[in-house]
């Protein structure tokens, strides 16, 4: 019997790593993943493709290849700062290019399943009294980046209701660990620690707002939450991805700093801080804890500790 087969669509960022290692060893399944022209990436336990999403040729020609059973569509452009650099190609990644594949998985003489990842973001000014978020809280969103995933969420609702298609979403609160980039919180304060820690750089983290509370979870929990949304989730339904629990920024600053034997100072830096900032964002994880019985495992003090040897290593 062959093996069922994945398409991981963007696996050259952070998360693609990881969510390739799931498919294949927890779940079994054979993966294909793209990642874009020009750039490199492999993985010995994937077959990789060259594939740009805005490219809507392209990504058709692609899946009437593979023929896969399951597409975890990760491409984006997903960082906040970033977008608020740049928001056309913002928008033209993570609107236009989710809606080239979706078309192109309409098109399919088949029915694929399809994982559509959002983020957390979306929910954007929480009120009080509205935390844990649930999925049925109204978006407000507070950035550009937001804005985008909220758009993208609700076109992928609107398609599987309209065209009976197998569209699971997922809003994906922050997710953490060893290989971030550190235009990310927890991975720009390893980095700066490591680096302190090595003589590299005076001993002085600059940080942004440090009063946020967010909801962080390891990468490698996430990823399996997403294997089991692939399979059990409910097409046209949206799903919360997070820990349940939000801790402040400073609280992340105090582990890691606490986890160095080097003297560290503290000094906000301007241009850390975002134009607009949601105080606190935390997430209500009952939904996709009924549909699959996921729930994270690992502890924030072993995701920071595994991303501070990660750069100590570096």
């Amino acid at each position: 019997m062959k093996d069922t087969k994945a398409l991981i669509i963007g696996a050259g960022g952070f998360v693609g790593s990881y969510l390739i290692n799931c498919l294949r060893h927890e779940f079994h399944m054979e993966v294909h993943a793209t990642k874009l022209n020009g750039t490199t990436f492999s993985h010995p336990s994937a077959r990789i493709y060259d594939l740009d999403i805005l490219d809507r040729e392209a990504v058709r020609k692609l899946l009437d290849k593979i023929r896969p059973d399951y597409i975890f569509h990760l491409a984006a452009q997903s960082s906040v700062s970033a977008a608020w650099k740049d928001p056309m190609l913002t928008i033209d990644v993570n609107i236009k290019g989710s809606v080239n594949v979706m078309d192109a998985v309409r098109e399919l003489p088949y029915k694929p399943r399809i994982l559509i990842i959002g983020s957390g973001e979306e929910y954007g000014h929480i009120r009080d009294g509205q935390t844990p978020i649930s999925e049925e809280t109204m978006l407000r969103p507070g950035n550009l980046y937001a804005a985008t995933k909220a758009c993208q969420n609700m076109i992928g609702s609107i398609y599987a209701k309209a065209y009976g298609m197998e569209i699971i979403l997922v809003r994906a609160f922050n997710h953490v660990g060893p290989g971030q980039a550190p235009i990310f919180v927890v991975s720009d304060f390893c980095k700066q620690t490591a680096e302190i820690e090595m003589g590299l750089r005076e001993p002085l983290i600059r940080v942004g707002n440090l009063s946020a509370r967010r909801d962080f979870t390891d990468v490698r929990d996430v990823v399996r939450a997403y294997g089991l949304l692939s399979l059990k989730g409910t097409a046209g339904e949206t799903y919360n991805v997070g820990s349940g629990t939000a801790i402040k920024i400073r609280q992340i600053l105090d582990l890691i700093v606490g986890m160095s034997s080097a003297k560290i100072g503290v000094e906000v830096d301007p241009a850390k801080i975002r134009p607009v900032d949601v105080p606190v964002i935390e997430a209500d994880i009952i939904k996709i804890t009924k549909a699959t019985g996921w729930k994270p495992v690992i502890s924030i003090e072993q995701t920071i500790k595994e991303t501070l040897d990660y750069w100590r290593k570096r």
